[in-house]
């Protein structure tokens, strides 16, 4: 009978914890020091593109420039995720995927391959895994319906990692990659150092790279760039959203805008993002954003803009609609685009 009971009161924790929707989804107690949670969204995209860069589901740093303009309209959810995250007293363990992994057939049923996002644990000031590099201020992203909006002035990657934080600083080693050289050769960590501001006003981080590349010669370069970015808050709910990211940063900003090596050369990246948020009322807002970047050594010019309209029908769904442009500047190659989202978060 106590088993049957103990049964019930669980059950009825799990279905209770079910019907109720907080931020950080849904949460289940299971004692007084373990709790397990589920959390992601649900989102859906209709998509039109016409231009001389060619369709992508949403844009990166690299684009395929096209002899004539094309045009492209697609319906998908692949952005669709879900995580779990399961705390154990002062240990967190935290795992998301996604359905960006590929695959998917148009003619009969458009399935998808999960791919991993995150997975790392947590232990006090500890943090080993996958997941966002410790250059990023995820803060800083802007809200938009194409997925992160403007990629080029972006940090943006995920990778594995062991981070030290302790108060507004952190340290963290993390995968090398010597990308546009020799990889298989890549013997030492990236070290990233970051210190955070923050404050009624909002918050500025301020992170430094440095790593050690391999040459396709096998020769080691040195490599190091400077990160800066955060979120301040204007006028009511209202905020502004920047990025700004100089050196050799590589991989780190763009979403493949940039190798690290350009032959034997090191690549030198600049680039930015400015997003400005406003709220028409509670639920209401746009968001205008624009983003740039340029490498040195191999040309490469960037650039998007984008303005939206976003509300909220209810605290979980939220209906969008943006306009915008993707730009390869260095070959006079651009395409506009026009994107409705739904977004269900759980």
């Amino acid at each position: 009978m106590g088993i049957l009971n103990t049964k019930k009161v669980m059950l009825a924790a799990l279905f209770g914890s079910l019907t109720s929707v907080a931020n950080a989804g849904y949460e289940i107690k299971l004692s007084d020091t373990d709790k397990l949670s589920f959390g992601g969204y649900i989102k859906l995209d209709a998509r039109y593109v016409d231009g001389d860069v060619g369709y992508r589901d949403f844009w990166i740093g690299t684009g395929a420039p096209l002899e004539q303009s094309n045009s492209q309209f697609r319906i998908f959810a692949n952005e669709t995720r879900f995580n779990t995250k399961y705390v154990h007293g002062d240990v967190m363990g935290f795992i998301e995927l996604d359905f960006l992994g590929g695959g998917g057939n148009e003619i009969v049923s458009n399935s998808a391959h999960p791919r991993l996002r995150h997975a790392f644990i947590k232990y006090k000031s500890i943090l080993a895994g996958q997941t966002w590099s410790t250059i990023m201020n995820t803060s800083a992203i802007p809200e938009s319906a194409d997925f992160a909006g403007a990629t080029v002035g972006l940090a943006f990657i995920r990778q594995g990692q062991i981070r030290y934080t302790y108060n507004n600083f952190q340290i963290a080693v993390e995968n090398p990659e010597s990308w546009g050289g020799d990889p298989a050769n890549d013997d030492t960590p990236d070290l990233i150092a970051k210190y955070t501001f923050k404050g009624d006003w909002g918050n500025v981080s301020v992170a430094g790279l440095a790593r050690s590349l391999t040459t396709a010669s096998g020769e080691s370069e040195s490599a190091a760039g400077l990160s800066v970015a955060g979120r301040i808050n204007t006028i009511g709910k209202d905020d502004l959203r920047f990025q700004v990211h100089k050196g050799e940063v590589g991989r780190y900003v763009g979403v493949a805008f940039a190798k690290g090596l350009d032959g034997e050369k090191v690549e030198d990246t600049t680039s930015y993002l400015v997003a400005y948020r406003h709220f028409w009322d509670e639920s209401l807002r746009t968001t205008v954003l624009y983003g740039s970047a340029e490498a040195d050594e191999s040309g490469a010019e960037r650039s998007q803009w984008s303005v939206n309209l976003f509300k909220n029908y209810t605290k979980e769904l939220a209906i969008g609609f943006e306009v915008g442009n993707f730009s390869i500047d260095e070959l006079g190659k651009d395409s506009d685009y026009a994107q409705l989202s739904f977004r269900y978060t759980l």
